[in-house]
């Protein structure tokens, strides 16, 4: 942001009587992804999860692990990067009052970063909006998924939520993740940059009443096909109204998205009497229908990102920078009918820029992939009907033995998480300490989490399940996850192995079935580290890809592969 921006801002901190000014990265939906991104046009900071505050005199900019190298390069110039997990700002300031947007805070957030030591104080007018013009682009109407692609129909998870209300002894449900309400109708829109999400809420009674909360142009196709109707629609400016002609004593929300505004509106004429929104689990555990899809669009995905593993690896004089080899891979994707966009932006980060977790290219940052160094490309797609996220570290000539021990330490790591017993290792806090266990022997570790949920046709990201330090909840069959370890020399290198695993159930045992199918770097492993399992695990593993995805390449590319078993 420019200094005359500042200026703006502080001049308006000044007119509502303010210390300073709290800008968060999500929007008043509580996505991961945004289209317009506050937070961005403030500090420079793109990634996706970060908080500034913006003093009188100093700014701040508040990230986990994850992004601090990247909050450092983006923003490192006009802002404080502190992570927040060490320094948060409830610990770091006190005794002023903060300004904030009431529509993009949940109580949980304020509490958790702020405290009660700070003087909180909600604004109807967004000061960011106040300074920067929003270009509103009108969104592409919802649309609905087929039966062949949900499994399920959506009055049957109507039915299952009108049920849970009813044993909870609650009126209403308010589902204010647009994830949720896509899933519980089957429905997608075009609403974020990287997940098919339909901007919407939505409330539902224990009699199976329905309002969603949305533009009204947005729903012709629905009212169409008579998946609800012009009655159950309100406009979103009519919320209030809305709250007020209901009848009944008790809502649950979600603790996650519910805003600060919105809950206001609630608690003004209800009680809140829980705040775990049931579409979390029950979207969490995906049925037959949802995982033979995903596997369909994973075998799509193996043969786009084998290919480009085969190119890029046999490139003679390999003069290619970050930017042409994401575009190349995408361009392998496009090949593929059912493909529709990348899940999230790419990271493809060689030498150094690997080193940065969350790293995204730009003309900027854009390097040459030289080919003494390793390149890391975590990299995903959207398809009919299926999400994928994959992380391959690769290199191009003769690597050290120091990196080939740490690539081979993550590997183990890796390996351990997939073959885990899931009747003993059935949490993701106790995974994720099989995941780091052989790093930390060697007095390494990684900074972020081992795996995170992943959604059907939906978030790259989503709860509540994960593979990380405090992550308690239970698998159960269906669920997705990513399994990640990884290892980060700041300055000089990333690597990461990533696939996605779904817990399958088969003679009443529950275990890790691959979903993510493409060939793992064999230069950088030093096999005697690896005992006869993981070989073994590693040979079933690459003839597996095989199996699945050989008739999709030429002659060339299985001999490439068959060599590489």
């Amino acid at each position: 942001m420019r200094k005359e921006n500042f200026k703006k801002l502080h001049l308006l901190m000044k007119i509502y009587k303010l210390d300073g000014y709290i800008i968060p990265k999500n929007d008043s939906f509580f996505t991961e992804q945004v289209k317009y991104d506050r937070l961005k046009l403030v500090s420079g900071f793109s990634g996706s999860a970060g908080i500034a505050v913006i003093l009188k005199k100093d700014n701040y900019l508040f990230v986990d692990s994850r992004y601090s190298i990247q909050a450092k390069i983006e923003s490192g110039d006009n802002f404080k990067i502190l992570n927040i997990h060490e320094k948060s700002p409830k610990n770091y300031f006190k005794n002023i009052i903060l300004g904030f947007d009431p529509k993009l805070f949940t109580y949980y957030q304020l509490e958790y970063f702020f405290g009660k030591k700070i003087d909180l104080k909600p604004l109807k007018n967004n000061l960011v909006d106040q300074i920067f013009k929003i270009n509103k682009v009108k969104d592409k109407p919802f649309y609905s998924i087929p039966h062949s692609a949900a499994g399920i129909n959506h009055k049957k998870k109507i039915k299952l939520i009108s049920n849970y209300l009813k044993n909870k002894k609650a009126d209403f449900l308010f589902i204010s993740a647009p994830e949720n309400v896509a899933w519980l109708l089957n429905i997608r829109g075009s609403d974020t940059p990287f997940s098919p999400l339909p901007n919407c809420n939505l409330i539902l009674s224990k009699t199976k009443k329905m309002y969603l909360i949305t533009d009204k142009y947005k729903i012709k196709s629905l009212i169409k096909e008579k998946k609800i109707s012009i009655k159950q629609f309100i406009n979103k400016d009519k919320f209030k109204h809305l709250i007020n002609d209901l009848n009944g004593k008790k809502f649950i929300v979600d603790n996650k998205t519910l805003s600060v505004f919105n809950e206001d509106l609630i608690k003004s004429k209800f009680l809140i009497i829980d705040r775990n929104d049931p579409c979390y689990i029950l979207k969490s555990k995906k049925n037959p229908v949802e995982i033979k899809n995903m596997m369909q669009s994973h075998i799509s995905d193996g043969v786009a990102l084998t290919k480009f593993i085969i190119w890029i690896k046999n490139l003679k004089n390999i003069k290619l920078t970050e930017m042409e080899a994401e575009k190349k891979l995408e361009y392998f994707r496009k090949k593929n009918n059912n493909y529709l966009y990348p899940s999230f932006n790419t990271i493809a980060g060689t030498g150094s820029n690997g080193a940065i977790v969350h790293y995204r290219a730009t003309k900027k940052t854009n390097k040459v992939i030289k080919k003494k160094d390793l390149f890391l490309c975590d990299s995903g797609g959207q398809y009919k009907y299926g999400t994928t996220d994959v992380t391959r570290t690769l290199c191009f000539d003769k690597q050290p033995k120091k990196i080939k021990n740490i690539f081979t330490l993550i590997l183990k790591g890796h390996i351990a998480v997939a073959t885990s017993n899931l009747a003993i290792q059935n949490t993701g806090r106790k995974l994720d300490i099989q995941a780091r266990k052989f790093l930390k022997k060697s007095n390494l570790d990684y900074g972020h989490g081992t795996g995170h949920g992943v959604g059907y046709f939906l978030n790259v990201h989503e709860g509540p399940q994960s593979i990380s330090k405090f992550n308690r909840v239970k698998f159960e069959e269906g669920m997705i996850l990513s399994n990640e370890p990884g290892y980060y020399k700041e300055g000089k290198f990333g690597i990461r192995i990533e696939n996605l695993v779904y817990v399958k159930r088969l003679n009443n045992k529950l275990f890790f079935e691959n979903l993510t199918l493409a060939p793992i770097d064999k230069d950088l492993i030093n096999y005697k580290l690896l005992n006869q399992k993981e070989k073994d695990y590693l040979f079933n593993y690459h003839l597996l890809i095989y199996s699945k995805i050989s008739k999709f390449l030429n002659e060339n590319e299985k001999k490439w592969l068959v060599k590489n078993l």
